[in-house]
């Protein structure tokens, strides 16, 4: 199997025995530079995404033209908006998911075996997935989400100039917990998502290539971005009403008018306005970015773990 070199026979030669993986300080480096190579690639396609979930009124006929209408009309740089705190937050998100998820694994772990069952590692993916929308991703979203709702691009004619404009235009009009806008939907659908995410890329990487953790074994990067892409598609699925949900609370400025009171009263005023399925709009530039978006994370933390294992756990045992 590609990646597997010299050092396979340092393995544990029974499954009882405890396997070493890379520590947390690697896990979380790992994540921070595949955030950071993702941000780069797949902005256009969350801006995208915002704009559709934002558009009540139907002026975008979908991903395409939503795309076309916003490079016509505001310049092909408009899809890069929110770029700064995008690539910061998913930067930090990546460090922190990962990071947390490695140190919850290690406390759920069964100490006698090393072995991780399937609902620990839903529980570690949730943790994560809680911290991460607490910390950074609510804060960081609802910066983006509205210097992203902003038409044109001249500064004159904006009301935010940039992500630390925005930032403290929202604390000085809605206070500190502005920046927290939409915090309880975002909190069930990252949480939801890291428990099916890690789980299912654990799953893959044993089921396609005979990968387990703490194996040595280095996949090749377009494995990793396999199991990747498959992982990454139940998530929006599973969680669209909650991302919906957040998008629109993130959006309102609590200096206008406050339509949603919360997440169930966001999700029944949707539901009654516009239908069932509006709950689930701006689902398919999610699935064109979160998929390609987990391939190309999980092909850089990969590369970083695996590499760090094969150098300084299973060469060091040799």
């Amino acid at each position: 199997m590609a990646g597997e070199g010299p050092d396979s026979e340092t393995r544990p030669s029974s499954p009882s025995q405890k396997k070493p993986t890379s520590p947390t300080y690697v896990k979380a480096i790992s994540g921070s530079l595949g955030g950071i190579v993702e941000a780069c690639c797949l902005q256009p396609i969350d801006v995208i995404k915002t704009r559709l979930q934002l558009d009540t009124s139907g002026n975008y006929k979908g991903i395409l033209h939503c795309g076309t209408t916003i490079a016509r009309t505001e310049g092909i740089r408009a899809l890069w908006k929110g770029l700064t705190p995008f690539a910061t937050h998913l930067t930090l998100k990546y460090t922190l998911r990962m990071g947390s998820n490695a140190l919850l694994q290690s406390v759920f772990v069964d100490t006698k075996t090393g072995k991780l069952s399937n609902g620990a590692r839903m529980a570690s993916g949730f943790g994560a997935g809680v911290l991460e929308a607490l910390l950074i991703v609510t804060p960081f979203e609802v910066v983006k989400i509205r210097l992203q709702q902003q038409r044109g691009l001249s500064p004159e004619l904006l009301k935010y100039k940039g992500p630390i404009h925005c930032a403290r235009m929202i604390i000085r009009e809605e206070g500190f917990l502005g920046l927290w806008a939409g915090a309880a939907p975002t909190v069930m659908r990252n949480g939801t998502n890291q428990a099916a995410m890690f789980t299912a890329k654990n799953a893959f990487d044993t089921v396609l290539w005979k990968k387990h953790e703490g194996d040595g074994k280095v996949l090749q990067p377009w494995q990793s971005m396999i199991s990747g892409f498959l992982a990454g598609t139940a998530g929006p699925i599973c969680t669209g009403p909650f991302d919906v949900v957040k998008t629109r609370l993130m959006a309102q400025s609590k200096s206008g008018e406050i339509k949603y009171k919360g997440m169930v009263h966001a999700i029944r005023t949707i539901y009654a306005e516009e239908g069932l399925l509006a709950l689930w709009k701006g689902l398919l530039p999610r699935l064109m970015r979160i998929p390609p978006g987990q391939a190309i994370m999980w092909a850089v933390a990969d590369q970083v773990t695996g590499l760090y294992e094969r150098r300084y756990i299973h060469k060091a045992t040799v």
